[in-house]
């Protein structure tokens, strides 16, 4: 019996999420690095900004119209995610999940409020949360929740078009 095969899409997935994988894994070396400006305060730099020589260079990682983009600094790594939305259904429920997710963001730890401009969605790791957490551990719950949210919005919209499709059937009936 042969296997099933997976999608054509399905390998090109794998390397761009195994990508991504692999540059957060290298860019999560985070130290523990107080505030050269201010004694005795530990901010994360990436947020900051206060110390060019403590931030590393931002990096890219796109792929047709997702893109992730990984900045780095000594003490903490900030992931952003624009998820892929082919058309006007799409922009609408990634906009929802995303402000339902981020309305939450208390109970997901590394998740910030609000997004870098021009992404949807975006994940702050301190050097804390890396003493506290296993760092691969970490990097998987992201790739997790970047396979995840695909998923759920072509979910949602397949939802959305099936009630669409008997909604239209019922006011349809009315002429008939």
């Amino acid at each position: 019996m042969a296997a099933p095969s997976a999608p054509a899409g399905a390998g090109k997935q794998r390397a761009y999420l195994s990508c991504i994988r692999a540059t957060i894994t290298a860019a999560m070396c985070l130290e523990n690095f107080g505030s050269q400006l201010v004694e005795r305060h530990n901010k994360p730099e990436v947020e900051t900004k206060q110390s060019k020589e403590l931030l590393l260079n931002p990096l890219i990682v796109s792929r047709n119209k997702e893109k992730v983009l990984v900045e780095a600094s000594i003490n903490s790594l900030r992931i952003s995610v624009a998820i892929k939305k082919s058309d006007d259904i799409e922009v609408v429920l990634a906009k929802r999940f995303m402000r339902f997710l981020t309305q939450r963001a208390e109970n997901f730890v590394i998740l910030r409020r609000k997004p870098v401009e021009g992404y949807d969605i975006s994940f702050l790791v301190t050097n804390a949360h890396t003493e506290r957490m296993y760092k691969h551990k970490l990097v998987d719950f992201i790739i997790q929740f970047m396979e995840d949210i695909d998923k759920e919005i072509s979910d949602i919209r397949l939802t959305v078009n099936a009630r669409a499709r008997v909604v239209a059937q019922e006011y349809l009936k009315e002429f008939a």
